[in-house]
């Protein structure tokens, strides 16, 4: 199991956007999305990958951080240990 924290990803962006969007980048198909509020200046999500590793995750990252998307550019992290 791995997650992948994505920053600046707008409230108004659906699920089925995120999954396109990391799909369009060679991302397994993820299993969970949380939202995070944040401060409202870098809303983010948390998508977690039942059957994909950290170090998965870790060669895609590349792919997609830093990438403009929807009038931002999103920053994208692996989480080194799952949020429960």
């Amino acid at each position: 199991m791995a997650e992948l924290l994505i920053n600046h990803v707008a409230d108004s962006t659906s699920d089925e956007d995120v999954r396109a969007f990391l799909s369009k980048y060679g991302f397994p198909v993820f299993d969970r999305i949380e939202r995070i509020a944040g401060d409202q200046s870098r809303p983010a999500v948390l998508v977690t990958f039942n059957e994909t590793g950290p170090a998965a995750l870790r060669a895609l990252l590349p792919r997609i951080h830093g990438v403009f998307w929807q009038g931002h550019t999103i920053t994208a992290l692996v989480m080194r240990t799952p949020i429960l």
